[in-house]
C-alpha cells in the first residue's frame, strides 16, 4: 500500500483528487469511495485522519480556491486611491469576475441537504467577511461622504447576506430568472444606501454564475 510521509502532501494529494471529481461528476454524485479509489493506494484511514467526512474535504477545497480571493479583498481595502463607494464596487466586480468562481459554482453541493455548511456560509460572513472587509470600508466610505448610513456593522452584514445567502442560487435553487430578478432588486436597496455600485456588467455575470450552477446540477 502507497504511504505519505509527509501530512501536509496527503492533504494536498485528497484536495487534488476531490477538486477534480467534484468537477467532473459533482459533489452530490462523488463519493468518499470515489475519492479513496483515486488516491493511488492509500487508504479510507488516510482521509478520515485528516477529514471527518466528504463535507469536510469540500470545505478545505472551497477554502483553497478562496484563498487568493480574500487576499485580494484585503488588497482593495487598503487602497488609498479609492472612496468607500468605489472600493464597494471594486470588489464585487474583482470578486464575481475571478475565473475561480467559475469552479466553485460547479463543485458547489446543494445546501439543502448540507446545512453544516450553511451554517458555516453564514457563520464566516458574520465573523470574518463582514467585519475584516466591508466594514472597515463602509466607515471609510461614510468618512468620505460616499456613504450614508448610521450603522455601518448592520448594513456590512445585509450586504453580504443578501450577495452571498439570499441570491446566492445554491441556497434556493433559483433560475437564471430568478437570481437575475434579486440581483435587481439587490442593486435597487444599495441605490436607497446612494451605492449605485452594481452595472450591466456584474449583472451579465452574476447570470452566468447562475447557468454554471444549474448546468452541474
Amino acid at each position: 500500500m502507497a504511504r505519505n510521509k509527509h501530512p501536509e502532501e496527503t492533504v494536498h494529494l485528497i484536495l487534488d483528487v476531490a477538486f477534480r471529481l467534484f468537477m467532473e461528476k459533482g459533489y452530490e454524485h462523488t463519493s468518499i469511495q470515489d475519492i479513496i479509489n483515486h488516491l493511488g493506494g492509500l487508504s479510507k484511514g488516510a482521509i478520515y485522519h485528516h477529514f471527518k467526512s466528504k463535507e469536510d474535504i469540500l470545505v478545505a477545497v472551497i477554502e483553497r480556491m478562496t484563498a487568493e480571493s480574500n487576499q485580494m479583498l484585503a488588497v482593495i481595502r487598503d487602497r488609498t486611491d479609492l472612496s468607500g463607494q468605489e472600493k464597494l464596487k471594486t470588489i464585487f466586480k474583482q470578486s464575481i469576475q475571478r475565473p475561480v468562481q467559475n469552479d466553485i459554482f460547479t463543485v458547489a453541493p446543494d445546501f439543502h441537504n448540507n446545512p453544516r455548511l450553511m451554517f458555516g456560509l453564514l457563520q464566516d460572513t458574520i465573523e470574518e467577511a463582514a467585519p475584516d472587509y466591508i466594514l472597515p470600508i463602509i466607515e471609510q466610505g461614510i468618512a468620505d461622504g460616499s456613504i450614508q448610513t448610521e450603522y455601518p456593522k448592520q448594513l456590512a452584514e445585509l450586504i453580504l447576506l443578501v450577495a452571498n445567502v439570499w441570491m446566492n442560487p445554491m441556497m434556493f435553487d433559483s433560475s437564471v430568472e430568478e437570481s437575475y430578478d434579486k440581483f435587481m432588486v439587490f442593486g435597487q436597496m444599495l441605490q436607497g444606501f446612494g451605492l449605485d455600485i452594481i452595472d450591466d456588467e456584474m449583472l451579465e455575470r452574476l447570470q452566468e454564475l447562475a447557468a454554471i450552477y444549474q448546468k452541474s446540477k
